[in-house]
């Protein structure tokens, strides 16, 4: 298991972002958590195997709403961890 922290910078609060990263993290079994920032980027803690988190970060790339843009994503390896589930944070 790995765990990535991905800083989502672009047109991603106010769209659908956190719901929909939320969803796809679900469907593809990656637990963590997702939040909105005062800079209007999202940040995102993501665990599960290699090839679980690539399909995500795949995914989170092309988009996860037709409102979403997406400028970049900054990824950095963190030390595994286990979240029980994958959740937005208020």
């Amino acid at each position: 298991m790995e765990t990535k922290h991905i800083l989502v910078t672009g047109q991603v609060q106010g769209v659908g972002f956190r719901w929909s990263t939320t969803r796809l993290a679900k469907q593809l079994g990656i637990t963590g958590t997702v939040k909105n920032l005062p800079s209007g980027q999202v940040a995102i803690m993501a665990s599960g195997d290699p090839d679980q988190l690539a399909t995500f970060i795949a995914q989170l790339r092309q988009g996860t709403t037709p409102w979403v843009v997406i400028t970049d994503l900054d990824i950095t390896d963190r030390p595994a961890h286990h979240f029980r589930d994958f959740r937005i944070i208020i």
